[in-house]
């Protein structure tokens, strides 16, 4: 069993205060950002019914909870928003393999995907829901859409990047084009896919808060919408709030992919 120096032990005790020192901060600012939050609306500096207030949330979540439908709505939009990152992730790094492979391909589709990717997907919202239906399909398409573009520039962005000089090395050696991609081009790039994973964590939730703003009957994003029309601010506050751990824990997820994945590699 390997033996560590004092000097290598005192590091890492160092590392691990620090990162427990920097978790305990954001706690903290948490704490406060919502003790302040709570006292603001008490003594009314600002409206609470502008803004809400902490507890106010909490009510509202305890109702919802007791009309056993919050679940059903976290559940709706999570699942929405899974599939849709991986359609997008799968898709987009898909076709990114495809344009790499055909320099031809590349080179006639590179405006379309200039504009594309400056279109508001949000103008495709109309068609896509005539298209996929006024339900899951349009919501899970129109994620899709929001991402996808994204996700193939940057991966094909990535592969582009890679030094040609490698490449004719392998191509000098009997390489074919599947044995570049597969052995130098895709092991390369992994920094890049995983960068991908990370953007389409928030562009998927994105897209699908956007799509059941139009056509959802259940979902956080259709809470928002009716809190919204009734004049219900602490339900659109609480699904706001709920939304943000969904993404943050998602992310996470990506980020401990991550890590696993260098530990593999490195």
């Amino acid at each position: 069993m390997m033996e560590y120096s004092d000097e290598h032990k005192k590091y890492i005790q160092a590392v691990k205060k620090r990162k427990h020192k920097i978790i305990i901060v954001r706690i903290l600012i948490l704490i406060f950002f919502f003790a302040l939050w709570e006292i603001a609306g008490d003594l009314r500096w600002v409206d609470p019914f502008l803004t809400s207030t902490p507890s106010r949330m909490v009510t509202s979540l305890i109702k919802i909870f007791k009309e056993g439908t919050l679940f059903k709505h976290m559940g709706v939009t999570c699942l929405e928003t899974i599939l849709g990152f991986i359609f997008s992730t799968v898709l987009g790094t898909f076709i990114a393999i495809l344009l790499w492979w055909s320099d031809f391909a590349y080179k006639v589709l590179d405006p379309y995907l200039v504009v594309l990717n400056a279109l508001p997907k949000v103008a495709l919202a109309p068609i896509i829901i005539f298209w996929a239906g006024n339900g899951y399909g349009s919501i899970i398409v129109i994620a899709i859409l929001i991402s996808i573009i994204v996700t193939i520039i940057n991966v094909l962005v990535g592969f582009k990047s890679i030094d040609e000089d490698k490449i004719k090395l392998l191509q000098t050696f009997g390489g074919t084009k599947f044995q570049v991609l597969t052995n130098l081009i895709l092991p390369a790039s992994v920094p890049t896919l995983v960068s991908s994973l990370k953007i389409n964590v928030g562009l998927s939730w994105v897209g699908v808060i956007m799509g059941e703003f139009l056509v959802a009957k259940e979902g956080l994003g259709f809470l928002i919408i009716y809190g919204g029309q009734v004049s219900q601010l602490d339900m659109v506050m609480m699904s706001i709030i709920i939304l943000c751990i969904l993404a943050y824990a998602m992310y996470e997820v990506v980020a401990i992919f991550e890590k696993k994945l260098n530990k593999k590699i490195y």
